[in-house]
């Protein structure tokens, strides 16, 4: 049998690649013939993996972490009718069942059947029903049938792998930001935050037809990468509103639709940039036109430990939602259902009608590097980690 590593979480600030437990096609003791293990082509470092690392909810160490994830399939279940071995897949990040009333619904962000403790399931991630992260060599996936999608030309799926790596969680995610907001032909909107997934979202709101996309944050480094493929920007380190600034680019104050990608580690606008979680909430109801919408695919949790505010410990947040009630503003939050997104954006990437990989900047790295990707990610570096457990990204590339 072959060996298998993985990135766990060791406490606050520290990962380590260890070896783990090859995968079964079982979960908690329970046996999944309807589960695939796949051997793991690209895995990405996520902003929610930090949120983890950083201390900032209750993950426990010995976590393997890891929910980006494409894969070729390696074993499978018998009741697996669909895919076979040897299929390059990608894996959304939602571990969903297909057979219970959201999931029927489309709602596969929340599944009620793969979590003991709460709706919704998520590999490698706390409180999402225990599933082992996929920032390894190998992974068991349940529920293959109804969760992955295969490329239908594997050679031509390599050649765009990097950009096709994106599908598991952010460019979807991105994707969902936009489309909850409202985003279309000619519209104005303004992106909060230029990590990876506000980059992604920008992406996405270029594809779905915006006329203007403003980008919006302190790193100067994500802001120049966010010009790079044609967005406005503005600074929020000095002294000038998000309003004033959007007016500067618009000659109006105001935009059609916001999204909010950076979620409740949010920091204050200004020089000091202390963290005040409730930040982009508040700014996105001042610059969004009465009758508009929010998308907030920021992660947003129910507990806290490392906040510096008492009430955001417990997930209580000072918004005014005064404000947004009285411009009739439509509010999308949660966990993306990525299922709802996944094979369009694949067919758009395929066809070349959208280049996500350079608007993230891909940054290809070993499994064995994920400590210092790690890092870098948390120091601001304005690149997506993508991990490569056996080189195969960087052969194909």
């Amino acid at each position: 049998m072959a060996s298998n590593r993985g990135v766990i979480y060791q406490g606050t600030g520290k990962v380590e690649v260890q070896s783990i437990d090859f995968p079964k096609l079982e979960h908690n003791g329970r046996t999944l013939q309807h589960a695939v293990i796949l051997k793991v082509v690209s895995t990405n470092i996520c902003g929610s993996d930090q949120h983890m690392v950083r201390g900032r909810t209750t993950a426990p160490t010995g976590m393997v972490l890891g929910h980006e994830i494409t894969g070729e399939i390696l074993e499978k279940g018998s009741d697996v009718e669909f895919l076979n071995i040897g299929d390059l897949v990608t894996v959304p990040f939602n571990v969903a069942c297909g057979r219970c009333r959201n999931c029927r619904e489309r709602k596969t962000g929340i599944c009620l059947n793969v979590n003991g403790d709460r709706a919704g399931g998520a590999y490698g991630y706390v409180d999402m029903g225990g599933w082992i992260g996929g920032q390894a060599d190998y992974v068991t996936v349940p529920y293959a049938d109804f969760n992955l999608i295969k490329f239908p030309d594997k050679a031509k799926a390599m050649a765009k792998i990097q950009d096709l790596t994106l599908l598991s969680d952010i460019f979807p995610t991105g994707y969902h930001g936009a489309v909850t907001a409202g985003v279309g032909p000619g519209s104005t909107v303004y992106v909060a935050g230029a990590g990876p997934v506000g980059l992604a979202c920008a992406e996405s709101c270029r594809l779905l037809g915006a006329a203007v996309v403003i980008v919006g944050d302190m790193n100067t480094e994500r802001l120049s990468q966010a010009r790079s493929f044609g967005c406005e920007t503005i600074d929020l380190s000095g002294g000038a509103s998000v309003a004033e600034q959007i007016e500067q680019i618009l000659g109006v104050p105001e935009v059609d639709s916001a999204v909010d990608c950076v979620g409740f580690e949010a920091k204050s606008h200004g020089e000091a940039g202390d963290e005040a979680p409730a930040t982009v909430l508040n700014s996105l109801m001042t610059i969004t036109r009465a009758g508009g919408a929010l998308g907030i695919p920021g992660l947003y949790v129910t507990d806290d430990p490392g906040s510096q505010d008492e009430h955001a410990k417990s997930g209580v947040l000072g918004i005014r939602i005064g404000l947004g009630w009285a411009k009739s503003h439509t509010f999308a939050t949660g966990q993306t259902p990525v299922l709802n997104y996944n094979r369009q954006l694949m067919m758009a990437i395929l066809h070349e009608r959208t280049f996500p990989a350079k608007a993230v900047n891909v940054n290809v790295i070993a499994l064995e590097d994920a400590p210092q990707g790690y890092q870098d990610f948390d120091k601001g570096a304005a690149k997506k980690f993508v991990l490569d457990p056996h080189g195969l990204v960087k052969q194909a590339a």
